[in-house]
């Protein structure tokens, strides 16, 4: 009974990382697209996002940098 009431409540705490970090590399990608100059700041915010859900283990850590790496790129192109 212990266990399901333990994994119930990560399985809300992931969820929450998960569409946090979810939002953030979502408004990273609409910045790009409008080519609006807030991308900078949506890519740290999603950096962040992403190191944390990587950290608590809701995804792996070379997921997030993969992520990370393909973000980072799309900004740049921007430019």
């Amino acid at each position: 009974m212990k266990a399901m009431r333990q994994s119930a409540r990560r399985a809300v705490f992931n969820l929450r990382t998960k569409n946090k970090m979810k939002g953030a590399v979502k408004a990273v990608r609409m910045t790009v697209a409008e080519n609006a100059t807030t991308a900078q700041e949506d890519l740290k915010k999603a950096f962040k996002a992403l190191d944390k859900a990587a950290k608590k283990g809701v995804i792996h850590k070379n997921t997030a940098d993969r992520k990370k790496s393909r973000l980072a790129k799309a900004v740049a192109k921007m430019k």
